[in-house]
């Protein structure tokens, strides 16, 4: 079956391109990304380094790519400077999606998928999505389609939306994924043995934790500490902050109340515990054979900062089967014309 080459750009752990090759139908041909962390993560799990800092990429460089079909960029955000101006491709210099745009420009893709928080359609009152819609469709041609989506309404345990884009060179009529029915939650993702006393919460920070919701609750403010039921699905896992204490859970399988950290006072015995690395894998919908070689502080953040995988998935078998029915149709074109008269008499003839 035809495959189709990607490259992936901003590549963090991976998990744009992980969607995509659980279609079996691509190869990826170049991967870039700067934080060597995250760059460890990708090689124990892809085989390659793709440190690259995508900034560097001249026209030379850029040219020395193989030819690819799909980019794939889960590009961060950052601010644009468009006020007064026309909000064209000149304009997003300086800004890490001018450098995507310029890879696109310069290399003409089929297709590409780009990713970014929900919050990137109203940064600056709505100026930079428009202005990267309008560098995308006006200024490189493409086709573009957008939608947020959320990781809960595709079978994964996590609130999590995102806004997707993705474009075609050709016309195509494009739609994004039907969504799914919710059928897992907090219980699904649990590791199933014990798991070591350093993720349980201490009882005097517990204790702070609560003073602090109290105090805030009392002016009217939300505060980012949850204790979730086997029955709930996470909140958005993002990176510091509060990040990892508003996904705690309720584990009482611990037998060993010993710290294996400096912490203040004694374990809590009401056995409230952060979430591991590896559930927050599950929570992000990767495979349990996806290795994690860093630490704990570090793997949160490649976790936190990736993408829901499932979802990725859905779209990329959309992508592809539109890539599909334009490859076939082309094929089709190009295959020399049969005289079926000719070929249907013939028969007529020998079966006489």
């Amino acid at each position: 079956m035809h495959k189709y080459n990607t490259i992936d750009l901003f590549a963090g752990i991976g998990g744009i391109r992980l969607g995509f090759e659980q279609t079996n139908r691509v190869k990826n041909v170049f991967s870039a990304e700067i934080d060597p962390y995250a760059c460890k993560t990708y090689e124990a799990n892809f085989h390659e380094n793709p440190y690259c800092d995508v900034t560097s990429l001249d026209e030379e460089k850029i040219n020395n790519i193989d030819n690819f079909d799909i980019l794939l960029a889960g590009f961060p955000c950052q601010a644009f400077s468009i006020a007064g101006k026309r909000g064209g491709f000149e304009d997003t210099r300086g800004t890490l999606f001018f450098d995507v745009a310029r890879i696109i420009k310069q290399k003409q893709p089929k297709a590409f998928l780009l990713e970014n928080v929900k919050g990137l359609m109203s940064h600056d009152k709505g100026k930079t999505f428009n202005t990267i819609i309008n560098v995308l469709k006006n200024e490189l041609g493409y086709t573009v389609y957008t939608q947020v989506l959320n990781a809960k309404d595709f079978n994964v345990p996590q609130k999590r939306d995102r806004i997707y884009i993705v474009g075609f060179k050709e016309k195509i009529s494009f739609s994004f994924p039907q969504t799914k029915i919710l059928q897992k939650n907090i219980q699904d993702i649990l590791e199933k043995k014990e798991v070591s006393s350093k993720y349980y919460l201490s009882n005097t920070y517990l204790n702070t934790l609560r003073a602090h919701k109290a105090r805030h609750q009392e002016k009217g403010n939300g505060f980012g500490y949850e204790v979730l039921k086997y029955n709930d699905i996470a909140n958005t896992l993002v990176v510091g902050g509060m990040g990892r204490e508003r996904n705690l859970v309720v584990d009482q399988r611990l037998t060993d109340f010993t710290p294996k950290t400096n912490i203040k006072g004694e374990i809590n015995r009401e056995y409230i515990r952060k979430m591991t690395p590896r559930e927050w894998a599950r929570l992000q919908g990767f495979p349990d054979t996806f290795t994690i070689p860093v630490s704990d502080a570090q793997a949160y953040k490649q976790f936190g900062n990736s993408v829901s995988v499932p979802v990725i998935n859905a779209i990329a078998k959309e992508i592809i089967n539109q890539l599909d029915i334009r490859y076939f149709e082309n094929l089709n074109y190009h295959l020399p014309e049969i005289n079926l008269h000719h070929h249907v008499n013939q028969q007529m003839t020998i079966g006489a």
